[in-house]
């Protein structure tokens, strides 16, 4: 019945054509996108041809040795679909063509071995070859690039002009649900921007203070000026690490994400100010964040991996001189703060020592080789202004090798300290027979200090650089209940802490002749943090490491206590920091030798705002005061505009311009005869 049924409605009348003027408006990109897509285009061969000139012009003799080298070099960048090599009277043209299976494999091609020098004769010029084309085809009349409009961004740096340089910080709390940015004041802490889920994660300032980064599951967002507006957006799913380049022209992103091997999306270098994605990079692990680190003035990156350290230079993103460094075993390194100077290290392997080297960048000069023996590991700090590099050498009586694990026994720890600006780098060395906690140098100076022991007989060791290259023992602070060292940013002062697991002991110590100035505690603190310019510090409990007792509490450099902040569920804290200052040294020294002559005006208005009254008055003499200037403002304006009429009435004689000076005036003295009194005696 079925099948009858359906006969018959095949049988019926019915028209299904279109009626008499119906226009169709379905574009075929709307019905058939999905297949549209892989219409083959006239480019798709093209845009994966490379054309490589300057080969060296060979025999048949020589060719197939040719082809192995090109082949070596161009095989890097992706599998190689074709090759092909014009010839001439029996010669190579001096140029070939090399087909690759992706046009992101020549694109990379192109990037990286455009310059590439293959001997004294011969450096390879690569183009696409669809470039050709392009270039082929410029127009003879040049036409200006479209100039795009200014956007205001407002000041990016008005929290410099705080008139009583007061900080400003991030607050996380609520679980992550809310955070707020607070101005630092000698009272409470006065709110300057709040916002409800503004990011998904945790926040980061950028180096020098001018962005506050959020974090988000489609990529993360720059916010900045007076209301902290959005500055820009980066689109990387997933993201959850990133780094500033130190000049704040770049940031790195790291997503977890699988990417495509043809198109790096794991790790992407983006432009702060055009917000263009500069080159993408695989990576596997971000377990020893940051993977690139940066020269002090980020013109350069470099990269570890197994046997070789990879410099890149900005703005091309590309390897330095084209090529990678080959060092056999390296294992770790570090850039100079202040020079581009680069440290590395290498393990000692069978009869080869160990050793640390100091290079120039880019000339990639060796500066300085330690060789070191008997050698588990090490670990490189630099000083802050680059006048002092040390290195943590763990070394060994005995070494043993136990089914393939190697096994230390007899553990000391040696501290090579290299001065970075005497010539030939000479180097000094420490010993320590106890384990070394850890280690951090002065900020601002030559003093450094280590945690030494264990509990609970832990000791603080200080010494200084003398100028004249001797190590000086200053002092040892023996049973302490600390585990991480906090130098103040302007050197002097240190917060040694006994965090989360020692119950958030803490010791603040003037290191100018090592005076303990106050010991307190802050139950259970997972965090200290010192503000930019060194005058206060700040603790926390925070929600992500314990669950009661959130909140921070803000000390005076002194270790006196200004505030307590109970917050509920708080996360984080992070000053906002402040770029290197533009006075110069000698300015300072001159600051600090009249301090006395500043102090006075300074006490006065530090004990005005210290009561409410006084706070009141103050406030209440300044809108007097501006009141005033404006008023004065108002008349002289007003006086000003006069001027023309007075002329007129005094002649064109300017009495302005003539009582302005006083030789214009003669004093003349007039006496009058007032009163005379006679006085008669009898």
């Amino acid at each position: 019945m079925e099948a009858n049924a359906l006969q018959n409605n095949l049988d019926s009348d019915d028209d299904f054509s279109d009626p008499e003027g119906y226009v169709d408006n379905v574009t075929d990109e709307e019905l058939l996108g999905d297949l549209l897509i892989k219409k083959p285009k006239e480019a798709d061969g093209i845009d994966s041809v490379i054309v490589v000139d300057n080969i060296p012009n060979v025999g048949s003799d020589r060719l197939e040795k040719l082809q192995n080298v090109i082949r070596k070099i161009f095989s890097k960048f992706g599998k190689i679909v074709t090759e092909y090599y014009p010839e001439e009277n029996g010669k190579t043209k001096g140029y070939i063509f090399i087909e690759y299976s992706s046009p992101s494999h020549a694109m990379e091609a192109v990037k990286t071995a455009n310059g590439y020098k293959l001997d004294k004769q011969h450096t390879f010029i690569v183009n696409l070859f669809s470039d050709f084309d392009k270039y082929e085809n410029v127009p003879d009349e040049w036409e200006p690039p479209q100039i795009k409009p200014f956007q205001d961004l407002g000041n990016l740096r008005h929290w410099l002009q705080d008139a009583d340089c007061r900080d400003q910080y991030s607050v996380i709390y609520d679980g992550g649900e809310k955070t707020a940015i607070y101005l630092n004041t000698p009272q409470d802490p006065v709110v300057i921007e709040e916002r409800v889920r503004w990011t998904e994660t945790y926040v980061r300032w950028s180096p020098r203070g001018t962005y506050l980064v959020t974090f988000h599951q489609k990529g993360i967002a720059l916010w900045g000026s007076e209301k902290f507006r959005q500055i820009m957006r980066f689109s990387h799913t997933g993201v959850q690490l990133i780094d500033f380049s130190p000049c704040e022209r770049y940031v790195i992103t790291f997503s977890p994400l699988p990417d495509h091997k043809d198109d790096p999306q794991a790790i992407i270098i983006w432009d702060i100010r055009t917000g263009q994605k500069k080159r993408g990079f695989h990576c596997e692990s971000a377990s020893a964040w940051p993977i690139f680190k940066w020269s002090p003035d980020g013109n350069y990156f470099a990269r570890l991996s197994p046997d070789t350290l990879s410099v890149y230079e900005t703005p091309s993103f590309g390897l330095l001189e084209k090529k990678s460094i080959k060092i056999q075993g390296i294992k770790e390194f570090t850039w100079s703060p202040s020079d581009n100077y680069i440290g590395y290290y290498v393990p000692e392997d069978q009869n080869v020592p160990a050793r640390v080297v100091l290079i120039e960048i880019p000339t990639r000069k060796e500066l300085r080789v330690k060789n070191l023996f008997s050698v588990a590991d090490c670990k490189m700090h630099w000083q802050q202004q680059g006048d002092f590099l040390c290195v943590k050498v763990d070394r060994y009586a005995k070494r043993k090798e136990d089914k393939g694990e190697v096994k230390y026994a007899g553990m000391y720890h040696n501290f090579e300290l290299f001065r970075m600006r005497e010539r030939q780098i000479p180097v000094d060395s420490v010993e320590c027979k106890e384990t070394v906690v850890a280690f951090a140098w002065e900020p601002v100076g030559s003093k450094f200090a280590f945690i030494h022991g264990e509990s609970p007989r832990i000791s603080v060791s200080f010494y200084n650089i003398k100028p004249n290259g001797k190590v000086e023992f200053m002092k040892m602070l023996e049973k302490r209940q600390c585990n991480s060292i906090f130098w103040s940013p302007m050197g002097q002062f240190v917060v040694l802490a006994g965090l989360r697991s020692m119950n958030g002991v803490m010791e603040f110590v003037d290191t100018s002749d090592i005076t303990m100035m106050t010991s307190a505690e802050h139950f259970m603190a997972s965090d200290v943090e010192w503000d930019p310019t060194g005058r206060y510090v700040v603790s926390g409990v925070s929600w992500w490491v314990h669950k009661v007792d959130n909140g921070y509490w803000i000390w005076t450099f002194q270790g006196r206590l200004l505030s307590k902040h109970a917050t509920d569920r708080f996360c984080q804290l992070l000053w906002r920091p402040r770029p290197p200052t533009l006075v110069s040294a000698e300015q300072i020294k001159e600051i600090k030798k009249n301090m006395k002559k500043y102090s006075a005006q300074f006490e006065l208005k530090d004990r005005m705002s210290q009561s409410k009254a006084s706070k009141e008055l103050v406030e209440r003499r300044k809108k007097l005061y501006d009141d005033f200037m404006k008023y004065r403002a108002t008349v002289k304006e007003v006086f000003i505009n006069q001027k023309e009429e007075r002329l007129d009435l005094r002649e064109g004689i300017d009495t302005d311009e003539i009582e302005s000076h006083i030789e214009n005036f003669e004093e003349e003295v007039i006496e009058f005869l007032e009163k005379v009194e006679e006085i008669i005696l009898e």
